[in-house]
């Protein structure tokens, strides 16, 4: 998965999580990564941790936001061959508890952040006469989830929807358009989150890997990272439009806990 000349664009997460895989994995195949974050504090901690990866502060969510992060970049690196939308939030509240500012702060980054970071991305490549590669960071909740995220599967399945439109609006100027779909991916802060829903998070991961996923091991970062580098590599020429799951198997069964 050569990357070698390639400058990609990946927000949000380059300190930790799903993104710090991604930015490594994409480093170590050659690319030239710019890492974006939302705010002072994260771009320092991914620049921190990727010392060779440039980082630029921007708001996916506030369209004069993006577009000047686009301005700087193109005088930094003229042209991004490929764009990461990995940026997000998550919600985990019944839809009939939600308010409206929570539903409007989800979609405005994992939809509308996903838009606009797309629609800047690919008129910069037209421009330049230049084909490239977008790669969505969707979720298994797209395909089927759990009580308390109604909302989060929502804004997830609109952007797998997008995908596959993006990818035949764009084809026919050799921009491919797919998606990554991680299961759950082990990280420490995640304790936090799951002890709203389990007494025990450490044993509810257990059993996630020892009980639902088909292969009973642990997803890391990196294994998101690798699926996103081999869909922006010509290896995957050929594929746009898809929603790759890297989820252990866990969405394929019939029935759970067998």
């Amino acid at each position: 998965m050569n990357l070698a000349g390639k400058n990609i664009l990946v927000t949000g997460g380059g300190g930790f999580g799903v993104g710090e895989g991604i930015c490594r994995v994409l480093l170590s195949n050659g690319a030239t990564v710019i890492i974006n974050e939302r705010d002072g504090t994260n771009a320092a901690m991914a620049g921190k941790k990727f010392p060779e990866a440039l980082t630029i502060v921007a708001d996916v969510s506030k369209p004069s936001e993006v577009e000047a992060m686009f301005q700087q970049l193109s005088k930094k690196v003229r042209v991004l061959h490929g764009l990461v939308n990995n940026a997000g939030v998550g919600l985990n509240k019944p839809a009939h508890e939600a308010t409206e500012q929570e539903f409007g702060e989800l979609y405005d980054v994992d939809m509308k952040g996903v838009w606009l970071m797309s629609k800047f991305f690919v008129n910069q490549l037209l421009k330049n006469g230049s084909k490239g590669n977008i790669v969505n960071i969707s979720s298994v909740h797209a395909h089927a989830t759990i009580s308390g995220y109604a909302l989060y599967a929502s804004a997830k399945s609109a952007v797998e929807g997008f995908t596959r439109g993006m990818a035949v609006e764009l084809g026919k100027y050799d921009i491919r358009v797919n998606a990554v779909a991680p299961g759950y991916v082990h990280a420490q802060q995640n304790y936090a989150l799951i002890s709203k829903f389990t007494d025990d998070p450490e044993q509810w991961v257990e059993d996630l890997i020892s009980k639902e996923q088909v292969l009973h091991k642990r997803i890391e970062p990196d294994d998101c990272g690798n699926a996103v580098a081999f869909l922006l590599s010509d290896a995957s020429s050929c594929v746009t439009g898809q929603t790759l799951y890297v989820d252990g198997g866990n969405t394929i069964k019939l029935f759970g806990s067998i």
